[in-house]
């Protein structure tokens, strides 16, 4: 299975169980009498949007190069993992306001019952984010992997629900309103995780370097190429999957133009045969004397 597909299929896997869990913590919520479960609902179906949008991203970048795009379209990924760090935004806004309102607002405590349905929502989400940043580590994508924090941001939510829930059922009459607090410190920990995602992004579209590893990698595959006496500057930039690379090559200063040519070829294919994250490699040849 390629990088893509291993990535297409996480995020349907993210997809349905966004919906069932959204679904379940709304119902939970309403007739539970929970505003941080109904909270935690709101982020879920936030969830489900921005899944579709990962999937939507992740199909686009994959498209393959043409004449207006020579270099793919893989920087399509982290844009649209802006997108996804909006929906975490709003829904966090919308979950701190309504907090609020209802911290200013007496109602009843939450039923028991809830607490019985966080408990396997906890399990499930932290699960489901191993699970989902395993498959962005071994593809490759921001944006999976900010599908993936959305998972470790609904269980952090559902934890400080629990919280808040068990501290209103404890305390009786007058701490109600803990339930919303505990509401307001998810949106808090959204906005968080929100960064969190977005600053990685923001980096691989202003082509930040932390991609060192990669950088000794290729170097110690290109001295495995007869005639490569050494390497000089290595660039890498990422787009969606891949990895963009510039090396400068040190190889003998009297072979002729033609063989440093053939050799820059030998180790392009050589480096895309034993790296196959790789996209786009350049090879520039300097003379070693």
């Amino acid at each position: 299975m390629t990088h893509e597909e291993t990535a297409v299929k996480a995020t349907y896997f993210s997809i349905v169980g966004n919906t069932s869990l959204a679904i379940v913590k709304g119902l939970a919520g309403y007739f539970g009498n929970s505003y941080a479960l109904i909270a935690d609902a709101i982020e879920s179906t936030a969830d489900i949007f921005a899944s579709f949008l990962v999937l939507f991203g992740l199909k686009y970048a994959n498209r393959p190069a043409d004449e207006n795009h020579p270099y793919g379209h893989g920087r399509a990924e982290p844009l649209i993992t802006f997108l996804v760090v909006g929906f975490l935004i709003t829904s966090a806004t919308i979950i701190a306001y309504e907090s609020i309102l209802h911290i200013n607002t007496p109602h009843s405590l939450p039923n028991p019952f809830v607490l019985l349905v966080l408990f396997p929502i906890i399990i499930w989400k932290e699960i489901s984010f191993r699970i989902v940043i395993k498959k962005s580590k071994e593809t490759n994508s921001s944006s999976l992997k900010a599908d993936a924090w959305h998972h470790r941001s609904d269980a952090i939510t559902s934890i400080a629900a629990l919280i808040g829930i068990s501290i209103a059922l404890l305390g009786g009459k007058g701490y109600e309103s803990a339930d919303d607090w505990a509401a307001l410190f998810a949106s808090g920990f959204i906005l968080y995780n929100s960064y969190l995602i977005f600053r990685p992004a923001l980096g691989e579209i202003m082509d930040e370097h932390k991609y060192d590893d990669q950088v000794e990698l290729i170097r110690k595959v290109s001295l495995n190429v007869t005639g490569i006496i050494d390497t000089e500057k290595c660039f890498i930039r990422k787009a969606g999957m891949k990895y963009h690379v510039e090396l400068h090559a040190r190889v003998d200063a009297n072979i002729t133009v033609k063989d440093g040519h053939k050799l820059a070829h030998i180790l392009k294919d050589k480096l895309r045969s034993e790296i196959p994250e790789l996209g786009h490699v350049l090879i520039h040849i300097e003379p070693f004397e």
